[in-house]
């Protein structure tokens, strides 16, 4: 007869915006008993667009491993600091410096209060030219509505994402998406999804608003994506030229039931070179589930 486990969920909203919205990540502590079969099970139940699973680590404070309802990937941002952020304000965590293992290695986590910041690497930028046709019909839009000097990147800190700017915020609240050729260019370069920004910002003083659809990996759009507004800084500073170490990021303004997120990202540019970068926010803990499987 087989056992049933018993599993508790806590869903905590990653990268508020004073606050308030948010991306909800599932999080479940003390994973280690937990097969890969199990967390993907559990990820599919709890059907958000990622879930993370936090155990012990023998080369780092914490080993986790992140799963969206339908695949596994690598990292994730905001169940990261949805995780990291809970931790600190629940006491589990005192110190400022501590680090996450992930199945392609070790990054640093910063503790600042009540945010947790995560280690990215340096960018690696990939041309998508011979496919600019499909990104834009995969839009709903045209070559004049993308930002003149900036052209259409896959970049990747530690994900790739496609990074899209466009001219206008209203392009952007407005795009006509295409799922099924966004999944088939997400396929073919590696990519988490699409990360699609307007530098006029709902929220003044920002440096850009953005939206992130990853149908390939089960997510139709996500509210607050780390993973992908590192990449963007960087972006923004090696291909727009916007000379800043410290960026704000907004998300989750224009989906259907609008959730806004604020991600903070902060350049390590040593000889004006990105070397690494640190996203993070603050982690709100919103309910608990608990089910078994």
């Amino acid at each position: 007869m087989k056992v049933l486990k018993k599993i508790k969920v806590e869903i905590v909203n990653g990268f508020v915006d004073n606050d308030k919205g948010g991306n909800p990540a599932g999080v479940v502590f003390d994973a280690d008993n937990l097969t890969d079969e199990d967390k993907q099970q559990i990820a599919t139940r709890v059907g958000l667009a990622e879930t993370a699973f936090i155990s012990s680590s023998a080369i780092a404070d914490y080993k986790l491993d992140f799963f969206t309802p339908s695949k596994r990937i690598a990292h994730c941002g905001h169940a990261t600091i949805a995780g990291f952020s809970y931790m600190k304000q629940y006491g589990q965590i005192s110190k400022e410096i501590s680090s996450k293992e992930t199945v392609d290695g070790i990054r640093k986590i910063l503790l600042q209060g009540d945010n947790a910041y995560m280690e990215q690497l340096a960018p690696a930028y990939i041309p998508v030219d011979a496919d600019m046709d499909k990104i834009l019909l995969s839009l709903g839009i045209k070559h004049s509505d993308l930002i003149d000097a900036a052209m259409p990147l896959v970049v990747n800190t530690g994900n790739s994402f496609l990074l899209v700017g466009l001219k206008e915020k209203n392009t952007l609240k407005n795009l006509q998406i295409d799922a099924a050729l966004i999944s088939a260019i997400s396929e073919k370069y590696g990519l988490i999804g699409y990360y699609v920004f307007a530098l006029e910002t709902v929220i003044a003083g920002r440096d850009a608003t953005a939206r992130m659809f990853g149908p390939f990996y089960g997510i139709p759009e996500e509210s607050g994506t780390g993973m992908a507004a590192g990449p963007l800084a960087c972006y923004l500073y090696d291909k727009m030229g916007l000379r800043k170490k410290q960026f704000l990021i907004e998300q989750g303004w224009f989906m259907q039931t609008p959730s806004p997120s604020l991600i903070h990202v902060d350049l390590d540019i040593p000889d004006n070179k990105i070397t690494r970068l640190m996203a993070g926010g603050k982690g709100i803990a919103m309910r608990t589930i608990e089910f078994e499987i």
